[in-house]
């Protein structure tokens, strides 16, 4: 399905929904320090109960692969389990979310964020940049993300009170200063380990669709929405392992992947800051 078919689809997904928004042509950078206005911040009050049963009742599957991916992560790279990185909560306040490490202790991040920085000014498709082999990636790395296993840890994140298991993707701090009024309002809800945008195209949507869905689940939030992305994410991360499987072929019909990795780091490097 391509990317716009999913904003159309999303004033179908939940009962009387619709679909709409308009962006600002002002760029100005905000401190993420500055919080949105907390009389819009959404924090239901099922929310919680259903995030602690979720989880106790799947305990018995996420904690023995936690522990195996533990293993994998220690035994395939050396250096730390866990990757710490400070994210965007609720009503802009700042948190640390927690990672299995899929990088080489070696791997520079501004690559990364030079390349996202460009993805919201030229609102294409977010392909990741690991889709096509980056060298960056520990052993095992590219399996751990394209599954989203990596993020399994923020089930400490959600048990805390900093995220729930279903809410827009937490954006980190440079991310944010870069949004425009509008897309701020993303924050006015908890980030999810799982969210409507993951389940509907995630990295072949933009990154304005990717905000546009996640103000319609702002604003449509419910408990059957919610159990419906969890049940829908199981599909997600399944088609995301087969694309990432396809990823390497179409790398060696395309050219190697180390030089596909290369035209897009040049490319990264070579945007224009917002």
């Amino acid at each position: 399905m391509r990317a716009e078919g999913h904003l159309r689809d999303a004033g179908r997904a939940t009962k009387g929904g619709s679909l709409s928004y308009s962006g600002s042509n002002g760029n100005a950078p905000h401190v993420a320090s500055e919080l949105w206005a907390t009389s819009l911040c959404r924090v239901p009050g099922w929310k919680a109960g259903l995030d602690i049963t979720c989880i106790l009742l799947l305990l018995p599957l996420w904690l023995p692969l936690m522990i195996l991916l533990m293993l994998v992560t220690r035994i395939a790279s050396p250096g730390p389990i866990f990757y710490r990185q400070k994210r965007i909560g609720l009503c802009g306040r700042h948190f640390f979310i927690w990672k299995f490490r899929t990088m080489r202790l070696s791997a520079e991040t501004q690559t990364h964020e030079r390349y996202f920085e460009n993805l919201m000014r030229v609102d294409r498709p977010m392909t990741k940049l690991d889709a096509y082999g980056d060298p960056r990636l520990a052993p095992f790395g590219r399996v751990l993300r394209a599954s989203g296993l990596d993020e399994l840890p923020q089930i400490f994140n959600v048990l805390h009170g900093e995220m729930s298991l279903v809410g827009p993707r937490p954006c980190t701090p440079n991310e944010f200063a870069h949004y425009e009024p509008w897309q701020r309002q993303r924050v006015n809800c908890l980030p999810g380990l799982t969210g409507y945008w993951q389940v509907n195209g995630k990295n072949k949507t933009t990154f304005r669709e990717m905000i546009a869905m996640d103000l319609f689940y702002l604003k449509n939030m419910s408990i059957v929405l919610d159990l419906k992305i969890m049940l829908k994410t199981g599909t997600a991360i399944a088609g995301q392992l087969f694309e990432s499987r396809q990823a390497p072929q179409r790398g060696r019909q395309g050219g190697s992947p180390r030089s596909r990795t290369t035209i897009l780091q040049t490319l990264a490097e070579s945007a224009p800051k917002i």
